[in-house]
């Protein structure tokens, strides 16, 4: 029977090579000289801290971030910016955490959403993936149009198309 899962992750190496390049370009720029700006991946905890002396230069650090993100086809969506807090004097840190998952509130909403389109289709819910079965390709290609149309707040990827 075929099926594919709905899924929520960034690529790992892509948001790793956009961190390094931020901090690159952080080290380079001219208005961070002499400043403690910069930007730590946490990969295990899937979070990155920026570290700036102020609130308009921690600001600028996310710019960064967010511009090399975008260059390496990351979206934006995925970083889940928590509050910046003082560290101390003047300096300031923010955690970005990365989306893996989808969320168990989503993953309802697309089974519920699967239902009441009533499409010959079958979605559950296995840990931070939905599975969707069907008896045939177009009812499945009709699912992802489905999804695509109404989730636009997260991005999501359909993966392991199976015959």
């Amino acid at each position: 029977m075929p099926s594919f899962d709905i899924v929520c992750e960034a690529n790992a190496v892509e948001v790793k090579n956009a961190v390094e390049q931020a901090n690159k370009e952080v080290a380079n720029r001219f208005d961070f000289k002499g400043s403690d700006a910069r930007l730590e991946l946490n990969e295990k905890e899937r979070e990155i801290t920026a570290y700036a002396d102020d609130d308009f230069k921690l600001g600028q650090v996310r710019d960064v971030l967010m511009a090399k993100l975008a260059k390496r086809g990351v979206d934006a969506r995925f970083l889940e910016q928590k509050d910046a807090e003082k560290i101390g004097g003047d300096k300031m840190k923010q955690k970005m955490v990365v989306k893996n998952g989808v969320e168990s509130e989503l993953a309802k909403r697309i089974v519920k959403m699967m239902k009441d389109a009533k499409l010959k289709v079958t979605a559950s819910i296995q840990g931070d993936v939905v599975r969707v079965t069907g008896a045939k390709k177009d009812t499945l290609q009709e699912a992802i149009q489905l999804v695509r149309a109404k989730v636009t707040e997260v991005p999501l990827s359909y993966q392991n198309f199976r015959d």
